[in-house]
Parts: C-alpha cells; structure tokens; sequence
C-alpha cells in the first residue's frame, strides 16, 4: 500500500500509542481491585509460586506433580474468579484491553499487516486526498445511463469502459486519462468513481480543482517560509500513485501557472506517475491557451474521452424544483 515513511511513522506511533493507554488500564483496574480485595494479590502470588514449584517436581522426574498443579490451579482459579464477582470484575479484567483483538494493537500478525492496519492506510489517504466527503456520490454505485442517449450515450459508455480498464490495469499498465466535452456530463463524476477504487485498494490519490492547484502552487512557491514545506508539496504532487486535476481551464492562466503546469506533467510523465485532467475546453481550446508542449504532452501522453450530453447537474436541479 502507498504511503510515505512519515506516514507509516504516524501510524506505528498511534499503536505505540494505545499499547501504552491498554498498559495504564490494566494497571489502574489491578491496583482497583487489590484496593477492593486486598487477599488477591496474595491469590495471585500463590498461583505463581504453586506454578514454579510443581514445576521443579516435574523436572526432578515426579511425573504426577502436573495432574496435581493442573488440579489445585483448577481450584484457585475458581477462587479468583468468585473474588472477581464480588467486586464487580472478571478473568477478562486481568488482560489488557485491546483496540484491535487480532493483532493485539501491534500492527502486525506475524509478518503480515493486520487489517486494521491497511483500514488506518485507506483512511490516510481518504484524509490527504481532498475527496472524502463528495466520494458519497461520485463512486460507481450511483453510476446512471439514463442521461444519455444516441451518440453521447456511447461515448459515455466507452468512458466508463475506460475508466474501469484503468482501474483494473492501474498496477500493471501505465496510463493517463484527459476527460473533455461540454458541461456538466459527468467528467468529474468519472474522476470519482476512479479514486475511490484505488484509494479503497490502497493506492495514494490527490484531488485538485484546477483553481487551488495553482493557488496552491502559487501560495507556497511565493509565500512559503520553509523550503521543506515546498518540497514536501511538490514531493507530493510528483510522488502520489494519482494526480487529479479538474475542471482545467478555470483557472487564471499565466506564465507561472503554465510553467508550473508543465513541470508537474513532465516529471509525473517522467516518473510514470498516473494523471486525471478534466476539462470544459476543446482540443483546439486547450491548444490556444496553453503552450504547444503542454498540448503535445497530453495528447502524446493522455487517453482522450469525449464526453458530451445534457447538463446533469441543471437537468437535476429542474427536476427537484418540480417536485
């Protein structure tokens, strides 16, 4: 799964973190109970010596002296559970209290990540993704046809085909997608739908309107105080499994931005590091108003769909007024 060693840092820390709280309750419940039943530290210290000591029998070759620890051990373990009771506890308060009874709050099951640990990775990257909260409605189980009919609805559905031969091949096949057309016909929907999958199988997503991606650019490249805050954006926007940008276009255009712009799309091309771009221009729009080597790089680099069709958004919104 794909986070960063910071990130993974985090993560451990938060177990660390709770081995060490489930620590602090057992001790603060133990000294509870010797408080309420002073004879139970002196049970349990009887049960540890009884231990030891037919133990050393055993050793010492008296073959009986295990059926008879395994019987008096029966009898004080009935004691220390009828002690428990009248105090308000049981066996089970005796053992640490565990956010996570398989892996024990370690992270790990052997070798192996729990799975609680890979839900604390999908949750990360849902956190840094700046999607969590619209991916409610733009994921594939809202997906509709009905908006779409004759040449726009084959285009929609060659879109979606696309889309989900991306998903499927996103670890072995490297591909960027530029969804374009007219507005509102689910080009972002689409853009959804894609990160949630590979977020939920545990790839690293960025989401930017196309706005506050170059805001942002803008914002920490002349304002910034700290050089590692920088290098922490632009390791990020090189470094992500996905980089969404939406809506391009909408954006003040400037020297600054389309540079910037270039040098995220080469290095990412570069590092083959995949790209969503969603746009209301058309090829021709899109070659007017940025640089012929920002057109040549997405139409060299990019799987073009065309996405036209009603105003989705605009036909809801008719639709609820009526109601």
């Amino acid at each position: 799964m794909s986070i960063t060693n910071s990130q993974y840092d985090q993560i451990m820390k938060k177990y660390e973190e709770r081995q060490l709280q489930s620590r602090y309750e057992l001790d603060e419940r133990l000294a509870k109970i010797s408080r309420l039943a002073p004879e139970f530290p002196k049970l349990t210290e009887k049960i540890s010596s009884l231990s030891v000591a037919y133990g050393k029998q055993f050793l010492l070759g008296d073959d009986s002296a295990l059926t008879r620890m395994k019987e008096e051990l029966s009898l004080l373990k009935q004691q220390k559970e009828q002690l428990l009771s009248s105090i308000g506890f049981s066996l089970k308060d005796l053992e640490p209290s565990y956010t996570c009874t398989l892996c024990q709050d370690k992270g790990y099951m052997k070798n192996e990540k729990c799975s609680c640990f890979k839900q604390q990775i999908i949750d990360l990257l849902y956190e840094q993704s700046n999607l969590k909260d619209s991916l409610t409605e733009n994921n594939f189980s809202k997906l509709s046809f009905s908006y779409y009919e004759g040449e726009d609805l084959q285009r929609f559905e060659n879109a979606v085909k696309t889309c989900r031969n991306f998903i499927r091949h996103f670890n072995l096949d490297y591909h960027n997608l530029f969804f374009y057309g007219t507005v509102g016909t689910g080009k972002s929907f689409l853009s959804g739908c894609i990160a949630k999958e590979l977020m939920d199988a545990g790839y690293s997503v960025l989401y930017f309107s196309a706005v506050n991606f170059f805001e942002r650019l803008a914002q920490i490249s002349f304002h910034s105080t700290s050089k590692e805050e920088l290098d922490n954006l632009f390791d990020d926007l090189y470094s992500c499994d996905l980089l969404i940008i939406d809506d391009l276009g909408t954006e003040l255009t400037n020297n600054f931005s389309s540079s910037q712009f270039f040098s995220c799309l080469n290095e990412r091309i570069l590092r083959k590091k995949s790209f969503i771009i969603s746009t209301n221009l058309s090829l021709q729009e899109l070659r007017d108003r940025y640089s012929d080597r920002i057109f040549s790089r997405i139409t060299s680099n990019f799987d073009l769909c065309k996405i036209t069709g009603p105003d989705i958004r605009m036909y809801n919104k008719r639709l609820n007024n009526r109601k």
